[in-house]
């Protein structure tokens, strides 16, 4: 239930089919002033003549598709902005070296370099993973407070209600106080901060003690003005070398009782400030005006110790994005980087609503603000990393975007860090339609190593009419190096005929994740009037990877064919994955073309929503269900439970960004605390926080005793390898799960981790008894289970049978397959796992089985090229470790050494490949004991 997650971000999810408007002016969000005024009179218009042809069935399909189908010649994939490396497992390996040989001082930027080449895989936990590191190791408090906010970032998804962006949640990278302390702290590795113990940093001073401190005599008067102010002539010489000559050197004001400081620019109260910090060496007890007063009064004389509680206190008080914009000019004019850092993490931990701040931007944007952060310490690659790709995020063509794009080129010293720049700055350019701007981008990012970016090129060309030449690029790239998918994929836009066809199953066959040679084939056959073997075309991509704009693409086709019930369907699931997803090339909005659809299709009461659901659920078919959920939120939308359900089906979907905003929408809709722990604690298990997670399920029984708040423990405590006592107590809680009131639904599943538990303890009766209970109850996957029972039993028949139940039942069935082929011979096993593999290329299973398989049959390279098909596309910890033994077994020592490194930047911590990885090693060193 819980996988890899997958993202789709910056990608380009709309359908981009059709010609777009002649004039169009682009805004600072990136949308279109000319197509939205078009979009808000063409939706009108749809909607009047549907309702008023609502009886003439025969002219709906002409109705809802106003702007036509798409077309193929306007079809084309997005230049990822992003590090495409072609040969992956190699720089993974070498960034793995890297990191265990370079300084301490030197880690937290080869993570930022490891999150840059792994981004493209689109692993939000893997990424999330990258930042982690690289804020453990940070050293400088520049480095902190970007990271801390950039992981704040990540999440916010799953921010609640109530939540201020300086909370940290008790998270210790993320905590804003920890990241102003500058310096490594190897405690750093612990989850929790200390900021809901201490509450306060300083010791407050008693007004007494203060009291006391200016009751002393003083022996020295400094007149400001018609004023006199009492100092204590050593304590003023304490502050710094220039007062320390002036009062006891060789200057008349060494014998001078009364000294003039009318003309040093403090004021009255100003110099009271300087003599109680010279006599208690604080100054939290004066108003920030005085305390900025003193900061500069402290730079213009010398006093360090001055400066630093200055600057200590004034960041300590800066808590909003206002306070934050006042001070930190200051902190730039005086240098007081504490309060710099402090402002800036105030304003990084806004975004990315802070980005529609004009002020903020000012601050960020230019170059000269850019070197004002500069020359205090605060410009670097690393601030301006997370600014632009938090402004792509927003928008790829706004003016910010540009400009915070060129502070990174500026920013950049490394060669990845100048490839990574320029590649982006070009796919900006390349939305904004510069071409020759961004081919000079795309051209400059490959001559520092990037060859992905001679896709960037070639695309360039294309849109200048070179189509010729862009064709020769790409083809030079195919000869040059080792192929790889998105080269096909690039091609084929500049081929023609039979041959681009061939580029297009080329790149599929290479790498079956891309979407666009599936898109193409799609539209190729709906344009040949075969709108179902287009939908069948779609439907290959879709049952693996839900991508946002294939399944817009396979509802154009249902309302083409009339099918509007399941065009709903697919319009409903889109809206779940991206409620402001817009349709027909961003022209009409998701919502409003569900309501011109509702005048299509028969809809339901809630009770047969309900009902709906249960068969959806049951028979394992995710995006009905997806759809089902979306519908009966319309008439109930603060339904927690429904919330809490959708974030449950796209979590299988692999849709973690969605998943952890239905969940933070159950947690903000539920009107209980005991609801709202149970949701908190699956949003802390889901970004790896399980002990948190198992407190909040705790409380939550503490309060009020309920299925999901046991499931939620019992969940979490079966999610670690588990020994008898373990077991036995896991038991009890699914047991007290199923007592509490529940639907079908979640019982089914509670039934079904219930027997699971119980075959891992050996009790494959009591197992069973689980799973055909949940089986009563239409929890459809129980099939698999029992299938397990049975095989455990030596009845390996009946699992074959059971498993053949599931493929049956079940809509999504790959896993099915898969799970099938245990349980039978070799060939027929190969055929399940073949057939797995159609349905649903990344599972890595097939792979390892078939590599494995061939290893027996002493066909080394055969098995070593059969996980290398699929590493190339997914480099998967498990795949890689399995080559490295492979290599091991074959005595290519470094190619087992590269594998295992590979695989372990992807999880450090993986044992088994630590132990092949060492044990290659000192084979490697010691070739002759081999």
């Amino acid at each position: 239930m819980r996988g890899l997650k997958l993202i789709e971000r910056f990608k380009g999810t709309q359908v981009h089919a059709l010609n777009p408007p002649d004039a169009t002016v682009v805004n600072s969000t990136g949308s279109s002033s000319t197509s939205s005024k078009l979009s808000n009179h063409r939706v009108k218009f749809i909607g009047s003549k549907l309702k008023s042809n609502k009886a003439c069935s025969g002219s709906g399909a002409k109705t809802l598709l106003p702007f036509g189908l798409p077309r193929t010649d306007l079809l084309e994939p997005p230049i990822e902005p992003h590090l495409k490396s072609i040969q992956l497992v190699e720089t993974l390996s070498n960034l793995y070296r890297r990191f265990e040989t370079c300084s301490e001082s030197e880690k937290s930027l080869v993570c930022i370099e490891q999150y840059s080449v792994l981004s493209s895989l689109g692993d939000p936990k893997l990424l999330r993973r990258c930042l982690r590191a690289a804020r453990q190791h940070a050293f400088d408090l520049h480095s902190k407070i970007v990271l801390s906010a950039w992981l704040r970032y990540e999440r916010r998804e799953d921010e609640l209600d109530g939540v201020s962006p300086m909370d940290c949640s008790r998270f210790v990278l993320e905590c804003p106080r920890a990241a102003l302390v500058s310096g490594y702290d190897p405690n750093s590795i612990y989850d929790h901060c200390k900021c809901y113990q201490e509450r306060s940093e300083f010791t407050q001073v008693s007004k007494g003690d203060e009291f006391l401190a200016l009751e002393e005599d003083g022996d020295l008067c400094f007149r400001v003005g018609n004023e006199d102010i009492n100092c204590i002539r050593f304590k003023i010489a304490a502050l710094s070398t220039p007062f320390k000559a002036m009062l006891y050197g060789s200057f008349t004001e060494s014998k001078s009782y009364r000294i003039d400081f009318s003309q040093n620019d403090i004021s009255v109260e100003g110099m009271r400030g300087v003599d109680l910090y010279s006599r208690t060496r604080r100054v939290d007890s004066l108003s920030p005006e005085i305390v900025l007063e003193l900061l500069s009064f402290a730079n213009r004389f010398c006093c360090e110790d001055m400066k630093s509680a200055c600057d200590i206190h004034l960041a300590s008080l800066v808590s909003w994005v206002e306070d934050a914009l006042d001070l930190i000019e200051y902190g730039l004019e005086e240098r007081a980087n504490a309060l710099i850092a402090s402002c800036l993490q105030v304003l990084l931990r806004e975004l990315p609503s802070s980005l529609y701040n004009p002020k903020v931007m000012k601050i960020f944007c230019s170059f000269e603000a850019r070197e004002r952060l500069a020359s205090a310490g605060h410009a670097s690659f690393l601030l301006y990393y997370f600014l632009s790709q938090v402004a792509m995020e927003d928008s790829m063509v706004s003016n910010a975007t540009v400009m915070l794009l060129e502070r990174l080129r500026e920013c950049a010293t490394e060669k990845w860090q100048k490839a990574l720049a320029l590649h982006q700055l070009g796919c900006v350019l390349l939305e904004r339609k510069e071409y020759v701007s961004a081919q000079c981008c795309f051209e400059a990012a490959s001559e520092a190593g990037h060859v992905y970016s001679l896709a960037g090129m070639a695309r360039c060309r294309y849109k200048q009419g070179q189509q010729y030449s862009a064709y020769r690029l790409t083809s030079s790239l195919i000869s040059e190096y080792k192929a790889v998918g998105w080269m096909y994929q690039e091609r084929s836009l500049y081929n023609i005929g039979k041959d681009k066809i061939a580029d297009l199953e080329t790149a599929t066959e290479l790498d079956p994740t891309l979407p666009f040679p599936y898109k193409y084939r799609a539209v190729s056959k709906a344009e040949e009037k075969q709108t179902r073997a287009a939908i069948s075309e779609i439907d290959r991509i879709i049952g693996f990877k839900l991508v946002p704009d294939c399944l817009e693409l396979r509802a154009w086709f249902l309302m083409a064919i009339e099918d509007y019930e399941s065009a709903l369907r697919d319009i409903r699931a889109l809206l779940t994955l991206d409620p402001s997803y817009k349709m027909f090339n961003e022209q009409v909005r998701g919502d409003i073309l569900i309501e011109l659809l509702n005048y299509k299709v028969q809809l339901g009461s809630q009770a047969d929503c309900w009902m709906q659901l249960y068969d959806r659920w049951s028979s394992v078919d995710d995006i009905g269900s997806l759809a089902v959920i979306h519908q009966m939120l319309v008439n109930d939308p603060g339904n927690s439970l429904l919330r809490f359900r959708q974030s449950l089906l796209l979590l299988r979907l692999n849709c973690q960004k969605a998943a952890m905003r239905c969940l933070r929408l159950a947690h903000n809709h539920s009107s209980s605390e005991h609801e709202k722990l149970v949701y908190e604690g699956w949003i802390l298990y889901d970004i790896g926080h399980r002990e948190e997670a198992l407190a909040r399920a705790e409380k939550s029984i503490s309060i009020q005793r309920s299925f999901e708040a046991f499931f939620l423990k019992s969940y979490t405590l079966a999610d670690s390898s588990l020994d008898p006592e373990s077991s036995s107590y896991a038991i009890q809680l699914l047991q007290e799960a199923l007592r509490c009131p529940s639907d079908g639904l979640r019982k089914g599943q509670a039934l079904n981790n219930l027997g699971t538990i119980y075959v891992d303890c050996g009790k494959l009766d009591q197992a069973a008894t689980c799973y055909m209970n949940a089986l009563e109850i239409k929890h459809t996957r129980a099939h698999q289970g029992l299938a397990r029972v049975y095989f455990l039993r030596n009845q390996r028949k009946a699992a074959y049978d059971e498993m053949s139940k599931l493929i049956e039942k079940a809509h999504n069935n790959a896993s099915a397959y898969e799970k099938r082929s245990e349980y039978c011979d070799r060939e027929t096993a190969k055929n399940d796992l073949n057939m797995a593999t159609k349905l649903d290329p990344l599972r890595t299973y097939p792979y390892r089985y078939r590599a494995a398989v061939l290893m027996d049959d002493q066909k080394e390279t055969e098995a070593v090229e059969e996980l290398s098909k699929a590493i190339a596309f997914k480099p998967d910890l498990q795949m890689l470790h399995l080559r490295a033994a492979f290599y091991e077994s074959m005595g290519d020592m470094k190619s087992a050494l590269c594998d295992c490194e590979a695989a372990l930047c992807l999880e450090p911590n993986h044992m088994d490949t630590l132990d092949l990885y060492n044990r290659a090693r000192d084979r490697a060193i010691s070739p002759q004991e081999m």
